[in-house]
């Protein structure tokens, strides 16, 4: 997928002049892209209009207006654009009660190891998350994470293919869930897949 450059972005002015349509349009496309798995975290599979649209959003938000800000916005968010054979991703911590935001995050220390979240297609293949560096420390974890799935050809084959079952698996030792892409969602990934 084609990575973001800064003549994607438009200047502040004019994104204020479209973003409640923009806003309207990107949670369409956000709807058929996120999963709930368990009851506080959900993943949304990032693309180039989702990672347009975060761009726009931090921009307006620190009313940046310096080219060289607004490029360093662009280099801090391309990382999420998924590059071929791999499906980019945010995953979200989301706890409503503030009491238990410290004790919740607490407990999923560790979420970030290799073969914790991954997506299962059948018994047999697993793709594992890979978190991005750096979102969580020996005795705190960050509520947001920026995770990638890496295909090879047979695996997004089976990704793709309808007749088989794919989930969204979270196997922590505090946290177990799962969530099944349904069949719109892949054919969705799937173009990001290519």
């Amino acid at each position: 997928m084609e990575k973001i450059g800064a003549q994607d972005i438009l200047p502040l002015g004019e994104y204020e002049k479209i973003r409640e349509d923009s806003r309207r349009r990107i949670w369409e496309i956000k709807k058929g892209r996120r999963l709930l798995v368990g009851d506080y975290i959900s993943i949304l599979f990032e693309n180039r209009e989702t990672v347009i649209h975060q761009i726009h959003e931090m921009i307006r938000a620190e009313q940046i207006k310096d080219p060289i800000r607004v490029q360093e916005e662009i280099d801090a968010y391309n990382p999420l654009i998924p590059d071929h054979g791999e499906l980019s991703s945010t995953l979200f911590i989301e706890i409503e009660e503030q009491e238990r935001i410290k004790e919740m995050l607490d407990s999923l220390m560790g979420i970030d190891e290799i073969g914790i979240v991954y997506i299962q297609i059948e018994e047999k293949i697993k793709i594992p998350a890979i978190f991005e560096k750096g979102r969580s420390k020996e005795d705190k974890i960050s509520a947001v994470h920026y995770i990638k799935f890496k295909f090879n050809e047979a695996e997004r084959n089976a990704f793709l293919d309808t007749s088989i079952p794919v989930y969204l698996v979270i196997d922590h030792p505090n946290y177990k869930a799962e969530a099944a892409i349904g069949h719109a969602a892949r054919k969705e990934l799937g173009t990001d897949l290519s």
